[in-house]
């Protein structure tokens, strides 16, 4: 467990990184599809690359946007628990963890919303992230990235 402490955490925006995972799970639930498989997490505006077997529609799209922003407005608490690997790969997808991560492993959880293995930084309640908005879209050989800030 000492060694997870005193790993360095990605130096994220902490706002930007918890929409993310939002983002991430609402992506899951609305199109059954992975978290995304790529990912550029900035201040100003981020983006984020998901693999779908066809575009969304602008319909779909707005209600993504739609229901990012009741997560945001529910006011849900952003916690982090450690667990071993194995009790881990219980609760979420370990497909992306690369081999030589530690034996304990860091869960952030979004309420009872999302939980992700993660070592970066968020904030403590989602009321803290402001309104989500995607800036722009485009989908590509499968790829659908979508490019997002808050205000």
């Amino acid at each position: 467990m000492e060694t997870v402490l005193n790993e360095a955490k990605k130096l994220y925006n902490e706002p930007m990184h918890t929409c993310e995972h939002i983002l991430n799970q609402t992506m899951v639930r609305m199109f059954e599809c992975p978290r995304s498989r790529n990912a550029h997490i900035e201040r100003k505006k981020s983006k984020c690359d998901y693999e779908l077997k066809v575009a969304p529609t602008e319909d779909q799209i707005q209600e993504l946007i739609i229901r990012v922003n009741d997560l945001i407005d529910s006011h849900l608490p952003v916690t982090i628990s450690l667990m071993s690997r194995e009790d881990a790969g219980k609760l979420v997808d370990l497909s992306k963890l690369p081999d030589e991560a530690s034996e304990t492993l860091r869960i952030v959880r979004v309420g009872d919303y999302d939980a992700c293995a993660c070592i970066g930084q968020h904030v403590e309640n989602t009321s803290e992230l402001g309104h989500f908005e995607i800036i722009s879209h485009n989908f590509e050989e499968g790829r659908w990235r979508v490019r997002f800030k808050l205000i």
